[in-house]
């Protein structure tokens, strides 16, 4: 078989991307999910895939660009190309930002 390309068009109908998705899906807990992230990424990918998360959140608060390059040490390009998502991707950092935000302010059980 081919080496597959994603595009943006169509990526969400790739097979190997669903099945990556459902693989996801699959896990019970968050080690479970940790134990698959580190089988199927290097460590270099989790330290970017983690940054990018942070740079969303920091964003997300009203850091400015500068603050959140500081505080995370990511480039500009990063801090740049990650709010561009936020404000005009498919909303999965909006919706995990939102997400995660919520469950911090929750008063604690």
């Amino acid at each position: 078989m081919a080496k597959q390309r994603f595009l943006e068009k169509n990526y969400r109908q790739n097979p190997w991307f669903r099945q990556l998705c459902r693989a996801f899906l699959s896990c019970k807990t968050e080690a479970q999910l940790a134990d698959l992230w580190r089988d199927v990424a290097t460590l270099a990918e989790l330290q970017a895939l983690s940054e990018r998360l942070e740079v969303a959140s920091l964003i997300a608060e009203g850091r400015t660009y500068r603050e959140v390059t500081q505080k995370t040490g990511a480039s500009t390009t990063t801090v740049t190309r990650v709010a561009s998502f936020l404000r005009e991707g498919s909303g999965g950092y909006r919706r995990v930002v939102k997400k995660h935000h919520r469950n911090q302010s929750s008063p604690a059980s």
